[in-house]
């Protein structure tokens, strides 16, 4: 044992502690909440090596210098979803502007008047807005549609006997792209239970890409707000048709609050 004690030193402790410091400082590209949990985690495999040497535990120690020496790729692989996203927000394409052509303030007024309609009648819709990331390989593609946002088509799509009612539709700049698409369920414990499918897809393409996402709650009529795993519930109409245009205009938006449902 005191052998032990002997072989840990000052300078090695430090030097841990400055690998744990620098880790984290590296990890705040990304969103707080992940270097946080970035840095629990290595905080708990340093703490857990040392215990195990101390109590003369050699194979668990040496699991434990196994996994730290493996944590870059073990951590790239369970926050791949942050990396992904926090590199491409880092790229930025010169050629990625605003298309002058566009008639933004059509589309969002048709989008605004297709929401309202659907929240009075209390027709539940999920609707996505792209922005610039690619979310083809995230979601499951029902019906391609193509064709500009109109609030008539949002409301025939979203009738309850509609064979695509179901999914979400996509809005990527002016266009309508598709609908009845199926998109990824968020995995996060916290989720208010009172929020459904919809919500919980909602959350669940935000969590993983750019996107701005609009939910119509079939149960109360309400509007929600869904952005990088955040969401506002009975989201205010004006914030409704300011992010909206953000997002069609393909720029990124705040981050907006969480406001879970009474």
């Amino acid at each position: 044992m005191a052998a032990l004690f002997d072989s840990i030193t000052l300078s090695g402790i430090f030097d841990k502690i400055l690998v744990v410091v620098l880790i984290y400082a590296c990890t705040l590209i990304f969103r707080k909440e992940t270097a946080l949990r970035i840095l629990s985690i290595l905080t708990v495999l340093f703490a857990a090596e040392f215990i195990s040497k101390i109590v003369g535990f050699s194979s668990t120690a040496s699991f434990f210098n196994l996994l730290l020496s493996s944590a870059p790729v073990i951590l790239a692989i369970i926050f791949q979803s942050d990396i992904k996203r926090t590199l491409f927000l880092f790229w930025k394409n010169s050629k990625s502007g605003v298309n002058d052509n566009l008639d933004m303030t059509t589309t969002v007024d048709e989008l605004s008047k297709g929401l309202n309609e659907l929240a009075e009648r209390r027709i539940g819709a999920l609707i996505v807005i792209v922005r610039q990331m690619s979310i083809d390989h995230l979601i499951q593609i029902g019906t391609e549609i193509d064709a500009k946002v109109t609030s008539e088509l949002l409301n025939s799509i979203f009738l309850p006997y509609s064979p695509i009612h179901d999914g979400a539709v996509i809005i990527h700049r002016d266009k309508i792209t598709s609908a009845g698409c199926i998109l990824p369920l968020s995995q996060n414990p916290d989720i208010a239970k009172s929020f459904g499918t919809r919500h919980r897809a909602a959350l669940g393409i935000s969590e993983q890409t750019d996107v701005l996402v609009l939910v119509v709650s079939e149960e109360t009529g309400k509007i929600s707000i869904v952005h990088e795993g955040k969401i506002t519930y009975d989201a205010d109409p004006a914030e409704i048709r300011r992010l909206s245009r953000k997002a069609i205009e393909g720029r990124r938006a705040p981050r907006v609050v969480a406001v879970q449902e009474h």
